[in-house]
């Protein structure tokens, strides 16, 4: 049985941005600017315009210029998950936050990837497609070939049923992760780590049979390095002409 979007977002905005570099020598990663607006913008707009009612913000790297750029923002309603002190990565950073998130299904969001939606809302089709009976995790993902950014061997593979399975060692897999899924928080009761990467999890349940996959409608932009900000942008303009 499908459920509705999760009212709450777990958005990832403590990273270093390193690929970045020297932009974010200065400046956070998720303030960097794609079509005159910031990329963790970009992001938020999508969960207001589906009707996400509060985003869990962490916040690390230069932590203060975020916070200020968002001081202003109504919806979706923001929380600052403040890692100042330490980066927990982002299995950690949800660990720190699940006190915050509750006990529904909650969306994440990478703030270093944004898309040009297609006839209808991904976000909704997601949502649509997440069954908690059969699934621990949704992943909207996007056909490797047809995104821009994307310099790495690809992600996952997917079976007709929509399961998607790990790309193997020295293979090329069809399908990148866009930084955007449905997790159940209690895939992390029994974490003991302070630290811990997220992409474990998500391995964990493609072997169990209980990791799912909703292609992009659209075209999936992965902004990770300086070069790819232009190619996002004429994308964009291209899409709006």
């Amino acid at each position: 049985m499908s459920a509705p979007i999760p009212k709450t977002a777990m958005v990832f905005a403590a990273g270093l941005g390193v690929r970045m570099r020297p932009i974010t020598e200065t400046m956070p990663k998720p303030l960097v600017k794609v079509h005159g607006r910031a990329i963790i913008d970009h992001c938020l707009d999508r969960l207001a315009e589906n009707g996400v009612e509060a985003a869990i913000v962490n916040v690390h790297w230069l932590a203060d210029q975020i916070e200020a750029h968002l001081a202003s923002r109504t919806t979706p309603r923001i929380v600052f998950s403040d890692e100042r002190e330490k980066i927990l990565d982002q299995g950690g950073g949800i660990k720190r936050a699940l006190p915050r998130i509750g006990a529904a299904p909650f969306l994440i969001c990478n703030t270093d990837a944004l898309w040009i939606e297609g006839p209808r809302s991904n976000l909704a089709r997601l949502a649509e497609a997440f069954d908690p009976e059969i699934m621990d995790i949704a992943l909207l993902v996007a056909a490797s070939a047809n995104a821009v950014g994307v310099d790495w061997k690809g992600d996952f593979t997917m079976t007709r049923d929509g399961r998607l399975e790990s790309r193997k060692d020295r293979l090329v897999a069809p399908f990148v992760y866009t930084g955007v899924g449905i997790m159940k928080p209690e895939l992390f009761a029994g974490a003991r780590d302070e630290v811990f990467r997220l992409a474990p999890y998500f391995h964990a349940a493609a072997a169990k049979g209980r990791l799912y996959g909703v292609r992009l409608d659209g075209l999936w932009l992965h902004v990770g390095r300086p070069e790819t900000i232009a190619e996002a942008e004429l994308a964009i303009e291209r899409s709006i002409l």
